[in-house]
């Protein structure tokens, strides 16, 4: 019987890759209104790349961007686009079921958890402007785990809630991190069609496209 449901973040909760896309554009229209002489497509492009070789939570984007350009004073520039970047935070909302879904599992008694991949005060970050890291008893992120998200990961997981593989599901976005890993330690498994990931073909358990349709298959097991 599930007693322990754990949520992925990104793509799962928010939809974090629209909201990736208009801070990148804030920031770079930032960039270019503070005197920066170059279009908005060829500079996208090149933080892009660097994203994709540097990861997500690199700290040095706009760094390595203004490297790129050649330029030579490049703290205003640096200070611009994090400001527009951090400014486009205030704007994040959670999908509009997930709120009132987390409420109704918590009072049906399920004991919900975070597990997710990244840096922790990152993810606590989106928690909190999410407004709803109180429906979670606990967050597990793999900077603290000292683990990815793979198999290891999700033992470390079961240990520390002391919980039967069985009696857990892990619902998110990401077949590599969270459907796989999750189903290879026994868990069962809910892939989110949502962001990027969504066309990818899945081995979960279950598929949903709204996060409140988690409810009816809990009902059904």
């Amino acid at each position: 019987m599930v007693k322990y449901l754990l949520f992925d973040i990104d793509d799962t909760l928010f939809p974090s890759t629209e909201f990736s896309a208009l801070a990148r554009k804030n920031a770079l229209n930032a960039m270019i209104s503070m005197g920066l002489d170059d279009d908005f497509d060829p500079i996208n492009a090149r933080l892009l790349s660097i994203i994709e070789k540097k990861g997500s939570n690199y700290p040095g984007h706009f760094n390595d961007l203004c490297s790129q350009l050649g330029i030579q004073e490049p703290g205003k520039y640096i200070a611009a686009a994090v400001a527009a970047y951090h400014d486009t935070k205030t704007s994040i909302a959670p999908f509009p079921k997930v709120p009132p879904t987390l409420l109704r599992l918590r009072e049906s008694g399920y004991r919900l958890y975070i597990a997710t991949q990244g840096n922790s005060i990152k993810q606590w970050d989106k928690l909190i402007r999410l407004r709803i890291a109180l429906y979670f008893e606990g967050v597990f992120v793999s900077e603290e785990l000292r683990e990815d998200k793979g198999p290891a990961f999700y033992k470390k997981v079961l240990s520390a809630l002391d919980a039967k593989a069985g009696d857990c599901m892990m619902v998110g976005d990401r077949e590599d991190t969270d459907i796989a890993p999750a189903r290879a330690v026994g868990m069962k498994t809910v892939r989110v069609l949502s962001g990027r990931q969504a066309t990818l073909p899945t081995k979960a358990d279950f598929v949903i496209k709204d996060i409140s349709e988690i409810i009816p298959i809990l009902r059904d097991l």
